[in-house]
Formats: C-alpha cells, sequence, structure tokens
C-alpha cells in the first residue's frame, strides 16, 4: 500500500491517508461568513480523496483578517455556517480541520485580483496590530500590542477553538506562520519588543506557548493540536531552522499534536530558494530534532514525489495547495498511479481509471 495512503492516527483522529489540503484563502467571505463556496471547494477536496481538509486561515478576530474578504470564526454564527462544511467533509470520509489565525501587520489588505497594499481605514479597512510599530513594506505602521492587547488575542484564540469545536471540527491549527501575528512575535526582526514578550527565543516563542496552553484548555482532549510555523525567514538576523526546532521541543510538552513545515512572508527582502520540495529539508529537521509528526508542504505535486518524501521518513504527511487547485481529485489520480486500490465516491465511481 505503499506510504502515502496508509492511515495516520494523530491524538483521537484517524486519517485515512496522508495526502492533506493545505489551509489556502479564497478571499470570498462577507464579514467573515463562510458561504457555498466554501462548501464547495473544500467538499470537492474531499470527495476527491483527501485525507485531511483544512479550511482557509479563519480569523480569531474582526481585526485579524487578512483582507475584508476573509474568513472567520469570531462569533457563533460564523462557526454554524462552518458545521455544515465540516459536516459534509467528514460525510464523505476525510477529516475536517479549521485554521486559527490573526494576520497581525499582514491584515487590511486587498484581495488578490483587486491589487496589492494596505487598504485604508476610509475604504474599509482598519488599524493593523503587531508586536512592535514596523510595517510590513510601505504599509501603514501597525498599533502596537499591550500586554492586555496579548491577552486578549490569547483569548480570542482559545474562544476560536470552542466554537470550532461546535462547529463539528476534527483538528484546529494555529497559524505561526508567513508573517502573521505570531510569526511576528517570534522572528527578531518583527519583534522588537523590551518587556517579557520579547527579547530572547523564551520571550518571542511566549505568545504562542499562551496561545496553544489556551487552546489545549478548551478543546478537547481526543482532538489533535496542530501549530503551522515558517521554518526560516529566508533573510538574515531572522527566524531559522535551529529556533524552529527549539519551538518545536517547547511545543511539544504543550500539548501539541503535529507541527505543519513551511517556511517565508514575514518580510519583503526574502530571498527563498524555491524549487520542488524545496521546504521538505526543513521538515526533516523539525521531525528528528522534536521527535514530533510533522507535515511537509511547497511545490510537492507528483504522487512518487510525495510518496518518497513520505519513504525517506522527511515528513509523516504532505499538505498540498495548487495542486490541489488544479485537480480537486489529486489523492485519487495518485493512488491509481502508485497502484493503490481505493475507495471512490460512488456518484463518482464509473469515471474511475480502469473503467470504461
Amino acid at each position: 500500500m505503499g506510504h502515502l495512503f496508509t492511515p495516520l492516527t494523530v491524538r483521537g483522529a484517524t486519517v485515512r491517508n496522508r495526502v492533506w489540503v493545505s489551509p489556502m484563502c479564497q478571499y470570498s467571505s462577507d464579514d467573515g461568513m463562510p458561504n457555498d463556496w466554501h462548501l464547495v471547494h473544500l467538499g470537492a477536496r474531499a470527495t476527491g480523496g483527501a485525507g485531511l481538509v483544512f479550511t482557509e486561515a479563519a480569523a480569531v478576530t474582526s481585526q485579524g483578517r487578512i483582507s475584508p474578504r476573509d474568513a472567520g470564526i469570531w462569533n457563533d454564527e460564523q462557526a454554524e455556517g462552518w458545521q455544515r462544511i465540516s459536516s459534509f467533509v467528514r460525510a464523505q470520509g476525510a477529516v475536517s480541520g479549521v485554521q486559527l489565525a490573526h494576520a497581525g501587520r499582514k491584515a487590511s489588505t486587498r484581495v488578490p485580483w483587486l491589487g496589492r497594499g494596505a487598504v485604508a481605514p476610509a475604504e474599509g479597512g482598519w488599524q493593523a496590530e503587531a508586536p512592535s510599530p514596523l510595517g510590513y513594506a510601505d504599509w501603514p505602521t501597525p498599533k502596537e500590542l499591550t500586554v492586555e492587547d496579548i491577552a486578549g488575542v490569547v483569548r480570542a484564540f482559545a474562544s476560536a477553538a470552542v466554537r470550532a469545536d461546535v462547529a463539528g471540527f476534527d483538528v484546529v491549527e494555529v497559524h505561526a506562520a508567513h508573517g502573521y501575528l505570531l510569526h511576528e512575535f517570534l522572528s527578531p526582526l518583527t519583534n522588537r519588543r523590551a518587556d517579557g514578550y520579547g527579547g530572547d527565543l523564551a520571550g518571542r516563542a511566549r505568545i504562542v506557548l499562551e496561545t496553544v496552553d489556551a487552546i489545549r484548555a478548551v478543546w478537547p482532549d481526543r482532538k489533535p493540536l496542530f501549530v503551522r510555523v515558517s521554518a526560516t525567514d529566508w533573510a538574515g538576523g531572522g527566524w531559522d531552522v535551529e529556533q524552529t526546532v527549539e519551538l518545536g521541543r517547547m511545543l511539544a510538552g504543550h500539548g501539541v499534536d503535529l507541527i505543519d513545515v513551511s517556511s517565508g512572508g514575514l518580510v519583503p527582502e526574502q530571498q527563498v530558494v524555491a524549487g520542488p520540495g524545496y521546504q521538505v529539508p526543513f521538515a526533516r529537521a523539525v521531525r528528528e530534532g522534536t521527535g514530533l509528526p510533522v507535515a511537509a508542504v511547497g511545490l510537492i505535486t507528483e504522487p512518487c514525489q510525495a510518496e518518497q518524501v513520505l519513504a525517506e521518513g522527511s515528513a509523516d504527511a504532505v499538505f498540498l495547495a495548487r495542486a490541489l487547485l488544479r485537480d480537486p481529485s489529486w489523492p485519487l489520480r495518485a493512488a491509481h498511479e502508485l497502484g493503490v486500490d481505493v475507495a471512490w465516491p460512488p456518484q463518482y465511481a464509473r469515471g474511475g481509471w480502469g473503467q470504461r
């Protein structure tokens, strides 16, 4: 059966395979509400055979959205909207996950197809928040969070986790990557604080640990908790793999079950060296350095490539993004190419490879 289609149990959740849908912003919500687009988008990947289907980044506060069109889970109405989506995903045999996020200084931006840059308050935008008053590129300077503000952010993540449980999600993932708020605290390039939330690694990691502790206190013990990290800023003097491994060791003692290893996104001057599977070595370093399960992501596009990532011990699962936008049934195609017999939705069985 190989590795890609071997089930994986994480805490109390058993995932049917190791092909997982990475969180991908759809910029299609009104006031944070998920809608039919999200049902069809995520549902199609579940019927296409993915093992774990993650929502896009769901903001834990309205100020934490990346753009005015981003999804959220900061109120009960949004949780109710997510419920029918998580139910449909599970009905297709997949595990449902939600990524909890706060965009920090990269909040209040235009949706990609309407241009780049920040949305001014007069245009429906809002004041962004960050660890330190350092703007991204030429965007407006964010408000520096006070200690009281930080406590409010932690509470917002925990409240969102409660709603995620009510919404029926099986897994939550804390977004601490890609230059968003928690990543901004972690990196010395964006955290210039002189209080207990800055300085050395313990100080910069403090909000992340407080956040996972607050979530674990309200999130059912049987349900897994993931954290997505950027393993490197791809910039001198920034966050790097060694610090990521140390953070992972901390997280292992705070009820985190898996590290989702990505990279970059913090500063515009990053120098990313991209190529097929370019982030896989970061995942392997975290797996070997922490003992935690990890998932790899980043230009993993072909079935044999994904199988090799698992076979060589670099990761326990792979997250796919653009490949699943191009082909929602990528997992079914991969099973065929790898010679693995998997169940198809009965409505689609006549389209299976080998059928006439």
